[in-house]
């Protein structure tokens, strides 16, 4: 009885040696996301008594010409425990509607995002200005939970947040790619989030390719164009100028906060 017992507890040893050997996991390459905006979702979230007589007709307008979701693609270059996150031009053809000018409908951000010091800098657009947010990384306290899913080939793990104070996200992460980091702002977690869920906001990211390769260092590039600010500092200036902007302007100050 012990000769079996020391046999198959060799066998289970040998088995998971093996399996450690194996496994593969992907420290550079390239991530595709797709942004999934839901505009009548977006839309909706602005409409309110005080402008409902001439929102809600633009809005029925809107909605005879132009789909329900805008999708917009983005790439996470990563390599060396650094990332810069990038959005690609949108070939969709131009609307002739002001909503697609929203900022939740673009992509305003181009960010490098050194994991060894937890620094990053963004490059973000503002309406006419552009700025270079130089900063700590975001700090997010997630909630790891038990749910899992298949993303773009690789298994992950969600966990819940909350950013802003009011935002709630939902993020699922790989450990097979063992950085932590993620598209636009989000990273914190034990590996690369490849889904990215605010779902009170009407946007998703989700991956739909991973390229492993190796990534020279200078592929991974530094923006270095726009008026240099803190995050804090950022805050106040858009406070500043929105103040007197009401309920519209908190959704707008939100998203580009993010």
């Amino acid at each position: 009885m012990k000769k079996h017992i020391i046999i198959l507890l060799t066998c289970l040893f040998s088995g998971s040696a093996l399996f450690a050997q194996n496994a593969h996991f992907t420290t550079s390459g390239t991530i595709e996301y797709e942004k999934r905006v839901n505009m009548y979702g977006v839309i909706k979230g602005v409409i309110n008594k005080d402008n409902e007589s001439w929102y809600t007709p633009a809005f029925e307008a809107y909605k005879k010409s132009n789909p329900q979701f805008k999708v917009l693609k983005s790439t996470l270059t990563f390599g060396n425990n650094k990332t810069v996150y990038a959005p690609l031009p949108d070939d969709a053809p131009p609307s002739n509607s002001w909503f697609s000018d929203m900022p939740l409908a673009q992509q305003i951000n181009t960010i490098y995002t050194d994991l060894n010091t937890n620094f990053s800098i963004t490059h973000k657009k503002v309406f006419e200005e552009t700025f270079l947010v130089k900063d700590t990384a975001r700090k997010i306290n997630w909630k790891i939970t038990d749910e899992t899913r298949e993303i773009a080939g690789y298994m992950c793990r969600r966990a819940n947040a909350i950013v802003m104070d009011s935002i709630y996200v939902v993020a699922f992460y790989s450990d097979e790619i063992p950085l932590s980091a993620g598209p636009e702002s989000f990273t914190g977690l034990p590996g690369m989030i490849l889904g990215l869920a605010l779902p009170h906001e009407n946007v998703t990211w989700f991956a739909t390719k991973v390229t492993d390769a190796p990534v020279p260092e200078t592929a991974l590039k530094v923006p270095a164009k726009g008026k240099v600010v803190t995050y804090s500092g950022l805050k106040t200036t858009l406070t500043n100028v929105m103040k007197d902007w009401g309920e519209y302007g908190k959704k707008f100050f939100k998203i580009y906060l993010l």
